[in-house]
């Protein structure tokens, strides 16, 4: 009896799978903003969280690929920078969607209205051609 309860309430690894897959994360834009200087980096994923917890941990080991932003996390302190999202994306249930498109030229629109480069933000321009 209760054997046959707890084979019933485990598992199989390809359901698992197929319920992680169902999963809605929030994705969109975010800005890590350092509270010492205003200065911004602005960042985009399809899950923000994760993509966040990736920036950090980067930035805890001193790994993180934008050396400046680097610097400033070593000179500050992780508690002198907040992560805020600026713009979210919904899920839509009706039709197929890139989202990984979606995001990027999300991201590239408010870049381009932010302008975080040099005084103002962490971000490199991107190069043409």
């Amino acid at each position: 009896m209760i054997l046959n309860a707890i084979k019933e309430s485990m598992k199989t690894k390809k359901e698992l799978k197929e319920e992680y897959k169902q999963m809605k994360f929030p994705m969109g834009v975010f800005q890590v903003r350092n509270t010492i200087n205003g200065k911004i980096f602005v960042d985009s994923s399809t899950n923000m969280s994760a993509k966040w917890n990736r920036n950090r941990l980067q930035l805890s080991v001193g790994n993180h690929p934008n050396k400046e932003l680097q610097n400033d996390w070593n000179k500050f302190g992780e508690e002198a920078f907040k992560f805020e999202v600026i713009e979210e994306l919904e899920h839509n249930d009706k039709e197929i969607v890139d989202y990984n498109n979606e995001v990027a030229l999300l991201e590239e629109m408010l870049i381009e209205e932010l302008q975080p480069f040099g005084v103002k933000g962490y971000n490199k321009v991107a190069k043409k051609g």
